[in-house]
């Protein structure tokens, strides 16, 4: 990895922390929130791959529980969000159909990952009530991500950035 790509890297988990951090929802029955996180992830893995999607998802994902006040899941939103991202960096630049398996594939492990995680620290009513707000949280993300991909991908200059 070279000194660019870092760069690119940070700028974009710098980025995905500050829209995540100015809509934060609180969800009181889980003790976490909503956020943006998933357009800055998304897009990210769509745009740079598996690698980008999986060092911006964990890096965001810590960084934003950190910095809002929620510590006790940063390690998991570590692990969460960074699998997130690299499994649709994966399937990303396939094809729109690959893409789209990407996504739900990734929203699955959002989901499922959010569920053990609240289990593990609140018990299983915890886990249970954070389904809904997760898949909330991912629709939104792909409908960010998406046209943000396709936008990006238009500009003949921001090719270079990407491999």
């Amino acid at each position: 990895m070279n000194t660019r790509r870092i760069t690119i890297y940070a700028m974009l988990t710098a980025l995905t922390v500050a829209i995540s951090l100015v809509i934060l929802i609180p969800i009181p029955g889980t003790n976490g929130f909503i956020t943006l996180c998933e357009a800055g992830i998304y897009t990210t893995a769509s745009l740079f791959g598996p690698l980008g999607g999986l060092v911006v998802g964990a890096s965001s994902g810590l960084f934003i529980d950190l910095l809002s006040g929620y510590p006790q899941w940063a390690f998991f939103s570590l692990i969460i969000h960074g699998l997130q991202g690299l499994v649709v960096g994966y399937f990303a630049n396939k094809g729109p159909i690959r893409l789209g398996l990407g996504l739900t594939f990734g929203t699955i492990i959002m989901m499922l990952g959010y569920f053990f995680a609240g289990w593990f620290l609140y018990d299983w009513p915890a886990g249970v009530a954070s389904l809904p707000s997760n898949l909330i949280q991912n629709i939104a993300g792909i409908l960010l991500a998406v046209p943000l991909t396709r936008t990006f991908m238009r500009f003949d200059r921001f090719k270079q950035f990407r491999m």
